[in-house]
């Protein structure tokens, strides 16, 4: 059984902060790689920021560089990301996900939401003033 479990989401002004939290629990362990993606209304789910579980190595969407940090704490099994400076257009749900077999690279496999088999039930972050 594979649980992601996200929360950390809720509401907050633009140059605001936010950190995001992923649980996971089960095969969700076994995983060659695991990210964060979001999906705003009328939109593609986008990969956001991923970390390789093989390599350490990660991904971060031109849009939030230099903004928002991915990390991980092995001994709670928990995902995080870091969100600063937060902007209206990151505005979303964000859903914690792990990928187990795609021979990818990180980065253009993050760049590709189907190649992950596990997701979460998302969290919505709302920017806005």
């Amino acid at each position: 059984q594979v649980q992601l479990v996200e929360s950390g989401g809720g509401l907050v002004q633009p140059g605001g902060s936010l950190r995001l939290s992923c649980a996971a629990s089960g095969d969700a362990m076994d995983y060659r790689a695991i990210g964060w993606f979001r999906q705003a209304p009328g939109k593609q789910r986008e990969g956001v920021s991923c970390i390789s579980n093989i390599d350490g190595s990660t991904y971060y969407a031109d849009s939030i560089q230099g903004r928002f940090t991915i990390s991980r704490d092995h001994a709670k099994n928990t995902l995080y990301l870091q969100m600063n400076s937060l902007e209206l257009e990151d505005t979303a749900v964000y859903y914690c996900a792990t990928a187990h077999t795609s021979p990818l690279s990180i980065r253009p496999l993050c760049r590709s939401p189907y190649e992950f088999d596990y997701w979460g039930q998302g969290t919505q972050v709302t920017v806005s003033s």
